[in-house]
């Protein structure tokens, strides 16, 4: 598989950045923690901007300067390809937000975000990100649970590297992708091609789809038009194959 050329790079999305829409504001899960002065002030400080595949929202050595989420679309979380093949991390889905330890450290990126398809993410600015840190009790609490959930999920992708079966990375992928505290706004379904998959699994398209031909015969997912609905998810996390 070949990787995507970036067609704009952090700097040049943030020129194009706007403020977001009421609907964009709606899909923050976040804002609904917040107080309502605190609220103000996030969605005053909070931007939008599009993104078109192969683009970078994030890159390695480059400093932080915004939190992100991702309102719309799909995003990849990477290593550095200049020392020898792609590593993919996890995925991002709608509704998930990444990167609040870089914030919280203020340090350089070390991994790279990039989008899969066309996708809006939102930014909130350091400066805000480290007041509602300093202000909020919601805010705290609801990064402290993206942290926790952040650290459950690679250490299940460091187990999911070490699979042999691709069914079982599949699976497990897609149970990564359907969480409901990082990617809160997916629901039963998730706008994915098979080719999309197959970047973030590691696998080719022709094995992501065998491994989804299998997931479907044993009901844990439906493959339905330009998405994956699941129907067990447990049974994906678990892989009881």
């Amino acid at each position: 598989m070949s990787n995507f050329t970036p067609s704009r790079t952090g700097s040049q999305l943030r020129e194009r950045a706007r403020a977001p829409t009421v609907q964009e504001l709606s899909q923050i899960p976040w804002l609904q923690a917040l107080s309502e002065g605190e609220r103000a002030r996030a969605e005053d400080a909070l931007v939008v901007s599009e993104a078109q595949a192969g683009d970078f929202i994030c890159r390695i050595g480059r400093p932080v300067t915004y939190w992100f989420g991702l309102v719309d679309g799909l995003l990849k979380m990477s290593n550095d390809d200049s020392q020898g093949p792609v590593i993919t991390f996890t995925g991002v889905a709608p509704g998930g937000w990444f990167g609040e330890g870089t914030v919280l450290k203020h340090e350089q990126y070390r991994y790279n975000i990039q989008a899969l398809r066309k996708s809006r993410v939102a930014g909130l600015p350091v400066e805000t990100f480290d007041w509602l840190l300093d202000h909020s009790l919601g805010f705290n609490r609801f990064v402290m649970h993206q942290l926790n959930e952040r650290l459950g999920q690679f250490i299940a992708a460091r187990e999911i590297d070490r699979l042999n079966n691709p069914d079982l990375r599949v699976a497990r992928n897609l149970a990564a992708l359907f969480h409901p505290l990082l990617s809160p706004n997916v629901g039963g379904v998730l706008r994915i091609t098979q080719q999309e998959l197959a970047y973030l699994v590691g696998l080719s398209r022709q094995r992501v789809n065998e491994a989804l031909a299998a997931l479907t015969a044993k009901g844990w997912i439906r493959v339905e038009y330009g998405g994956v609905r699941v129907l067990d998810l447990p049974a994906l996390r678990s892989g009881d194959l």
